[in-house]
């Protein structure tokens, strides 16, 4: 089997105000860090076993924020990990925040093989990042510093619709992330999640004017060379990220630590299965891997289920869900699938030639899916 791999870290110095990840506040030298990496390699070694895994094309640890392990963490960690396979990825992403990202975790990162950062930036007007609980006093030093170090090699993260902001701070904040030459960048429209602080703050800007600013900053990266791949990222020629079009095309991956998820697929059988971990890093750090059981929850996934998320994972992709994989998996193309949806989102310019979103119509992806979905009931169930 090949599979990527998606490593979890919850660790976070505080929670952004946005934010409803699991998540656990530490401070360094946090005696569980290095107990959570030893579990890490542990749960690891044993997925990989029990799956039969044979090739790990793509790598990803994210969190939370994975900086927060320190360069000794994280080497220990990339160490661990290089032990499971037989033939390096192709990509390995780590994502940090700049704040911790300091010379010589970056030096880790180096030589552990990692190729690629991600890094939350996400506003560099202070009173935005203040807003939703950020800190940004070496922001611009650890920029410089990455951009050194991982030329082209990282992703800027950066987000529309925070509080304070508007259509000239955006300008500003993508000029600035844009300085320091990142080979992709991931423009997030804010989503207001229930419960989280940022739900009670009046200094947002309205639904439409957000919009507004989302669709000017695609326009400003896009006039930039940086092409739109999916809903909310931009990369230069190359620079795409290999381990998130394996999550959109709905190829294996598998998911360690708490609260990680990960998805196996029979592509002869057109089923999958998904493996969730219980989100409680205190039981996952107090005993081995074995005897807490990492596979606390395992969910199966029919082929109409699996068709389903296929196509809501495939058409935030720019070039829609993968066709030749598609038909392998259920036997159906695309087109014979959801006929009608296709015909009349084509009659208004909104789905190409290809089973896929014009540029314009990612700015409706959630109103297609709701016709797709629909279609697939009436075809499939009804």
């Amino acid at each position: 089997m090949i599979a990527s791999l998606y490593i979890h870290v919850p660790f976070c110095a505080g929670a952004c105000d946005y934010c409803d990840f699991y998540s656990v506040p530490v401070a360094p030298g946090d005696p569980r860090i290095n107990r959570y990496i030893d579990t890490l390699l542990a749960e690891g070694e044993d997925r990989i076993n029990r799956f039969s895994v044979e090739r790990i094309p793509s790598v990803y640890i994210g969190g939370g924020t994975p900086s927060l392990l320190g360069a000794s963490g994280m080497g220990r960690l990339l160490q661990g990990i290089a032990a499971l396979w037989n033939e390096d990825p192709q990509e390995i992403t780590v994502e940090a925040n700049p704040e911790s990202a300091d010379e010589a975790f970056l030096e880790a990162c180096g030589e552990g093989g990692v190729t690629r950062l991600s890094l939350g930036v996400q506003s560099f007007h202070e009173p935005s990042r203040r807003a939703v609980g950020r800190v940004g006093a070496v922001l611009h030093e650890r920029l410089q510093l990455i951009a050194e170090r991982f030329p082209q090699a990282f992703s800027v993260d950066l987000i529309t619709g925070l509080p304070f902001q508007d259509t000239y701070r955006l300008q500003e904040d993508i000029e600035k992330a844009l300085a320091y030459k990142p080979g992709h960048v991931s423009l997030y429209d804010l989503t207001v999640e229930p419960g989280t602080p940022l739900e009670m703050n009046s200094q947002l800007p309205d639904r439409d004017e957000a919009d507004r600013l989302w669709i000017a900053g695609r326009d400003t990266l896009e006039q930039a060379g940086y092409q739109q791949y999916e809903v909310s990222n931009f990369a230069l020629p190359g620079k795409r990220s290999r381990h998130n079009i394996r999550y959109w095309r709905m190829e294996n991956w598998l998911g360690l630590g708490p609260a990680a998820s990960g998805t196996l697929i029979d592509d002869e059988t057109g089923t999958g299965r998904r493996f969730t971990n219980r989100a409680d890093v205190d039981n996952y750090v107090a005993s081995t891997y074995r005897e807490i059981g990492g596979l606390v929850h395992e969910e199966p996934l029919d082929r109409h289920t699996l068709m389903e998320e296929t196509f809501l994972m495939g058409f935030r992709y720019i070039e829609g869900p993968d066709r030749g994989l598609f038909k392998k998996r259920f036997r159906l193309g695309i087109e014979a699938c959801i006929p009608a949806t296709l015909a009349a989102w084509r009659n208004q310019g909104l789905v190409g030639p290809e089973p896929a979103l014009t540029k314009g119509g990612l700015l409706f992806l959630d109103l297609f899916l709701q016709d797709t979905l629909i279609e697939i009931e009436k075809t499939f169930y009804l």
